[in-house]
């Protein structure tokens, strides 16, 4: 079956604002700093060489060196980590929750596609050094978000209350949800090797931050990935300048509401706040909001005066924590970061952002759209053959599709278009005469026209209806395909965890994604294991 090349513009599953962006709509340009194209780059790089601090990448290193204390790490991870003091060090990162088990597949391709990207880098910048990072989204609550994934087709869920970051939760109750995946996975070495995967990443380990550095460092560590947990005192110390700019002052609130009128005919991804920082403990994640001319934190009894506040950052920085609005300029503060990597929601947010990012004096990152994949097996690729299907054919929609494949099968043409033109012809010499006589005979014309049109329509579809019946075998097996590579008609990349194809192909699974992954080609990419 050909490869075919499924851009992200015709794919049909991406915003109008992203499709725009990809196309690098004039309306759009002062909205991101370079678009990520490898020539660009360079100016990248000296952009944030002057503007990032060498006692930034003392703290930074020494943090992620207690991070990874009592974690087995590769020669290439510390090679990366010790890298980072130097100033020809850079980073390219992506970010994503603390999904249960890696939670949909698109966590694998987001890490894949920074690491490749840093490797391309390496090749056209050999003078300087690019590693890549996982921020792990430790302060964050949607707990019901995280708290599940799909294994065969059914939703293997962690039932536990959570109230404060969801970093610091305990894996208390994993060996229910441990025992339930046991049962689904069968036997066989590779079903041995995500038991144990399972059972070191999150049984071994007390919080879910510490479970899912050692998860995603498992199955990353020999390509020198670094993970990141920004839940931390020291690097919240670098932080408190803008802490304190967002309390006292409130500009990105400004910010971005003035950027978000460019973006009135797109949908807008997120809406800023007056303050855009939580207030944080273990058990405690409430936004913090003025009232009364007093900081109070949102349903609790707590409040702070603004003499009181200020002293509370210094004292305490690692209970603010930023929003989705503020979280990027945390993370570009502390991290020699060149281009950050997400999904269309996200790239859609980091849009709203640059003017926040110029008002602090910060370096706005490029901003590159995650490699999206469909992966299929040699059986369905097969499959598809016989069916004549390319896989432009199973991206379309699945109505349009059916009535695409029943025209091609058939063995006469479903199409009634040279009849309707003749049609036409004929009403127009009808419409000649009429308007020599009296004009309700136009009228009269114009009725008949309509109907005879509609009756050719109507035709049409019966006949379509008709011939699908005909190849309902051939129909249903497409049918049967695409939901296996859509769930739900969805992409599968939203729907599936990695575990449904490692179970199959074992650890040549993370290789073949990193051997197809191309970071800056704006293509759908298509894998057959």
């Amino acid at each position: 079956m050909p490869s075919d090349c499924i851009s992200y513009q015709n794919s049909g599953y991406f915003s109008k604002l992203i499709v725009d962006y990809l196309d690098e709509k004039s309306n759009l340009k002062q909205l991101y700093n370079h678009f990520p194209k490898i020539e660009n780059f360079k100016s990248q790089i000296d952009e944030k060489k002057t503007n990032f601090p060498i006692e930034n990448r003392q703290v930074l290193v020494s943090e992620l060196e207690k991070q990874y204390l009592g974690f087995e790490i590769s020669d290439a991870t510390k090679a990366n980590i010790k890298h980072l003091k130097n100033i020809n060090t850079f980073t390219v990162t992506t970010g994503h929750q603390l999904n249960l088990f890696t939670g949909p597949l698109y966590f694998i391709y987001k890490i894949a596609s920074t690491i490749n990207l840093c490797k391309q880098l390496k090749k056209e910048y050999p003078e300087h050094d690019f590693v890549p990072i996982y921020w792990m989204a430790t302060e964050d609550h949607d707990f019901e978000e995280i708290n599940y994934f799909n294994f065969k087709c059914k939703k293997i869920k962690w039932n536990k209350e959570s109230f404060g970051p969801v970093g610091r939760l305990s894996t208390e109750g994993l060996r229910e949800v441990f025992e339930e995946f046991d049962v689904e996975l069968g036997v066989g070495s590779n079903a041995e090797y995500l038991r144990d995967l399972f059972t070191k990443s999150y049984l071994n380990h007390s919080n879910l931050a510490d479970a899912t550095r050692f998860l995603a460092n498992e199955l990353f560590k020999s390509e020198g990935l670094v993970i990141i947990d920004g839940d931390s005192i020291e690097l919240k110390k670098l932080f408190i300048p803008f802490v304190k700019r967002e309390v006292l002052e409130q500009n990105s609130f400004k910010k971005v509401t003035e950027t978000s009128k460019h973006l009135k005919d797109y949908f807008i991804q997120v809406n800023p706040r007056e303050i855009n920082l939580f207030y944080i403990e273990d058990n405690l994640r409430e936004r913090i909001i003025f009232e009364d001319n007093k900081f109070k934190i949102n349903n609790t009894n707590i409040s702070f005066t603004e003499a009181e506040i200020l002293p509370e950052v210094e004292k305490s920085p690692e209970k603010f924590s930023p929003n989705v609005i503020l979280r990027p300029l945390y993370q570009e503060v502390i991290l020699p970061n060149l281009c950050y990597i997400g999904g269309g929601g996200e790239i859609a947010y980091w849009l709203e952002l640059k003017s926040n990012f110029e008002e602090n004096n910060i370096t706005f990152p490029m901003l590159l759209v995650r490699n999206s994949v469909l992966l299929a097996t040699q059986k369905q690729d097969e499959k598809a053959d016989k069916l004549a299907l390319t896989w432009a054919d199973l991206f379309s929609n699945q109505q349009e599709l059916f009535d695409k494949k029943t025209k091609e099968f058939s063995e006469f043409t479903i199409d009634f278009s040279s009849q309707k033109e003749h049609l036409r012809k004929q009403f127009e010499e009808l419409y000649t005469i009429a308007s020599k006589t009296d004009k309700s005979f136009v009228g009269a014309v114009k009725a008949q026209e309509t109907k005879q049109t509609k009756g050719l329509e109507n035709l049409e579809k019966r006949l379509l209806k008709a011939e699908k019946r005909v190849h309902t075998d051939k129909l249903e097996r497409i049918l049967l395909l695409q939901n296996e590579l859509f769930p739900n008609q969805s992409l599968q990349e939203r729907k599936v965890n990695f575990s449904d194809f490692y179970l199959e192909v074992g650890s040549t699974f993370i290789d073949k994604i990193l051997n197809e992954i191309q970071p800056l080609e704006q293509e759908f990419k298509v894998v057959v294991l």
